[in-house]
């Protein structure tokens, strides 16, 4: 079981009603004020009882409208800062590349720009920006943080998600140098679970292969992940919250130990659930990564984190969850 030291803080995420939010809001909110600003275009947060919950406050809002941000942070007047309000996922991100960019960019301008403008940043203990594993580009086999981000080809529409993730980690790096934000960057590393919506290989495939619907796999299913269960992925988070060590680095979050293929995924899924469901495959329709495999070190000797959740188990604890969610 998950536990945190932190308490008595005021805690303003952004993006707070997707997967990650949520799922971090459980742990947090028995001893801590949770505020979630979201316009909830990924509703997790429907999912779980913390909309009931005393601590939680629930402010719909866009991350691009500054005003309503602005005056959110000076209403609620937080202690501790997650920014996980983006575009995200790759089929959003090709339908609109133009969104993705403006988004991710400008609204992580926004939050930063309006704790300035409240003269509220010397108070911030921490602030959290979620970065990407994308910015390692197509190939990435057990990458360190220091290692360069890989800047893909202009024009193809995949690369504005990673591009706009690092513009953002530029800006959070520079308000920690020039202002003294204790900022945090992390980067996820193909984060899976129970309560995750929009896309995502588990996601889809446990979804379709409960209802015995075709698993479909774009190209020969040879792409390499490693797959992180949401559990591994909120201990980081919190050891970045708890750990003073963590103020003004930038950690890779992900278990480099669950490493799989991607037909090698739908195959596993498909066993598990005892599905009959068939795995098609069909051409792949952009841009694609082969390989992406982090290099957790940075995180565990200067954290303390340690992925605790081999594939199995946690893609287990995902197909329980999904089983037994209502009105799915």
């Amino acid at each position: 079981m998950l536990t945190s030291t932190i308490t008595n803080k005021i805690i303003f995420i952004t993006g707070g009603a997707g997967f990650i939010g949520t799922t971090l809001s459980k742990i947090l909110i028995n001893n801590n004020k949770i505020v979630l600003y979201d316009n909830l275009s990924r509703n997790a947060l429907k999912d779980t009882e913390l909309s009931n919950h005393p601590n939680l406050k629930f402010i719909q809002g866009d991350i691009l409208d500054e005003e309503t941000l602005k005056n959110t942070l000076k209403k609620y007047n937080p202690m501790i800062v997650l920014h996980m309000a983006a575009i995200a996922g790759i089929d959003t991100t090709i339908l609109s590349p133009t969104k993705t960019m403006i988004i991710n960019m400008i609204g992580t301008h926004n939050i930063l720009q309006a704790l300035s403008k409240l003269n509220i940043i010397s108070q911030i203990e921490r602030f959290i920006n979620f970065s990407t594993s994308e910015i390692f580009g197509i190939k990435a086999f057990k990458v360190r943080e220091t290692e360069p981000s890989q800047i893909q080809p202009v024009g193809e529409a995949r690369w504005t998600y990673s591009v706009s993730k690092l513009a953002g980690e530029h800006l959070t790096h520079a308000y920690h140098k020039e202002y003294g934000l204790n900022s945090v960057i992390l980067r996820p590393f193909n984060v899976y679970g129970p309560g995750q919506v929009g896309e995502g290989a588990c996601h889809c495939f446990i979804k379709r292969a409960l209802k015995n619907e075709p698993l479909e796999i774009h190209g020969d299913g040879t792409q390499i992940r490693a797959l992180c269960y949401i559990d591994d992925m909120i201990q980081g988070i919190v050891l970045a919250l708890e750990k003073k060590e963590a103020i003004g680095e930038t950690f890779n979050i992900g278990n480099q130990e669950g490493v799989i293929t991607i037909r090698d995924l739908a195959e596993r899924i498909v066993r598990i659930i005892q599905s009959k469901s068939p795995i098609i495959y069909a051409p792949k329709r952009l841009a694609d990564v082969d390989l992406r495999i982090p290099n957790t070190q940075k995180a565990e000797e200067m954290l303390g984190y340690r992925p605790c959740f081999g594939i199995d188990q946690g893609l287990g604890k995902t197909i329980e969850w999904y089983k037994n969610k209502p009105n799915d």
